[in-house]
């Protein structure tokens, strides 16, 4: 019935990242971007990154990227139902998870999860960048610029973000000039 129907192909493939989505959506982005380009053939590598841009552009979460994939697939419905399915399942396993969480606030397994799983989050999102940096095809500029950046994040946690990302445009920019 999924090959058949692209809305519940869609419900298919991303109602499973909403729930393996720990440390945010950007965990998810290799696997995303393996379904939908790879194995779905909905979009190419290169309109891939393009969606992705736009998501991250635009307001909201930035794996809104899985409303734009549904859009393409198949209309309003398709992003309806991809919007839906990322979004859904994981905010009703968060609400039980939470309300069950602070019931057991202080317990000492409860510090322990909560201490063994944030690193777990932090790999996750560093794999969805990487990840996001392969099949953008970055080069080491790039790598550069984005390691600085995190390394300087980690030193100075109070620095201003949006500093950071202006000294990064204009390194690229000058960069585009030199090249």
């Amino acid at each position: 019935m999924a090959e058949s129907n692209p809305l519940w192909t869609l419900l298919a493939v991303f109602a499973p990242f909403s729930l393996a989505s720990i440390g945010g959506g950007v965990a998810t982005l290799p696997a995303i971007q393996h379904q939908a380009v790879d194995v779905q053939h909905w979009v190419t590598a290169r309109e891939f990154v393009d969606l992705f841009a736009v998501a991250r552009l635009s307001p909201g979460p930035g794996s809104m990227l899985v409303t734009l994939i549904g859009w393409k697939v198949s209309g309003w419905s398709g992003a309806l139902v991809a919007t839906l399915a990322m979004f859904v399942p994981s905010s009703i396993l968060c609400y039980a998870v939470a309300h069950t969480w602070t019931q057991h606030k202080g317990k000492i397994w409860h510090t322990a999860l909560e201490q063994g799983l944030a690193p777990i989050g932090t790999g996750l999102l560093l794999a969805g960048v990487i990840g996001i940096f392969r099949i953008s095809g970055a080069g080491w500029p790039s790598w550069l610029v984005a390691g600085s950046v995190a390394g300087l994040m980690l030193l100075r946690p109070r620095f201003q973000p949006l500093v950071a990302l202006l000294c990064a445009g204009v390194l690229f920019a000058a960069w585009s000039l030199v090249d």
